[in-house]
C-alpha cells in the first residue's frame, strides 16, 4: 500500500485499476491517505474513477473473449459466486452495473457483462456513474 501512496496520482491510478480486476486491493484506502496528505480532491476522484473504470473494462474483455472457460477455470471464480452475480444481473438487468463498485459482487458483474455481450457504451456509462459516485462519497466522508 505504501508503494501506491508514494507514487501519488500514479499510485492511485494503479491501485484503482488493479482493484477493479480480481486482485484484492483497496483503492479507497489509497484515495483516503492521499486526500489526508493534501492532494487535489477533484483530481484524485478523476484519477481513481478513470483507473477503476479501465480495470472494469479488463473484466469485461475477459468475459467477452474468454467467456466462461476463463472465468471459471483460470480466474477460479466459483460457480456459486458466478451464478449469484448472473442471477442479480438477470434480475436487475444492465442497471446492476451501477453497483459494479461493490466489493465481492462488482468484479463478477463486469465479467458477466462481457460474457453476455452488453453494449459497451451502456457498460461504460453505468459503471462510470457508480464508481464516480463511490469516490465522491469517500472523498466527502474523508474531508467532510
Amino acid at each position: 500500500m505504501e508503494y501506491f501512496i508514494e507514487l501519488g496520482y500514479v499510485g492511485l491510478f494503479l491501485s484503482a485499476f488493479l482493484a477493479a480486476t480480481i486482485l484484492p486491493l483497496s483503492s479507497e484506502l489509497v484515495l483516503t491517505l492521499l486526500l489526508v496528505n493534501g492532494l487535489n480532491p477533484t483530481l484524485l476522484v478523476a484519477v481513481a474513477t478513470v483507473g477503476n473504470v479501465l480495470g472494469s473494462f479488463v473484466n469485461y474483455a475477459i468475459g467477452f473473449w474468454g467467456s466462461l472457460f476463463v472465468v471459471r477455470k483460470i480466474l477460479k471464480i466459483s460457480e456459486k459466486k458466478f451464478e449469484h452475480s448472473k442471477n442479480r444481473f438477470e434480475k436487475y438487468g444492465v442497471w446492476s452495473l451501477l453497483f459494479a463498485w461493490i466489493p465481492v459482487i462488482g468484479d463478477p458483474l463486469t465479467l458477466i457483462a462481457g460474457v453476455l455481450r452488453i453494449n459497451l457504451w451502456v457498460f461504460f456509462v453505468l459503471v462510470t456513474i457508480g464508481k464516480l459516485g463511490r469516490y465522491i462519497v469517500v472523498t466527502y466522508l474523508t474531508l467532510g
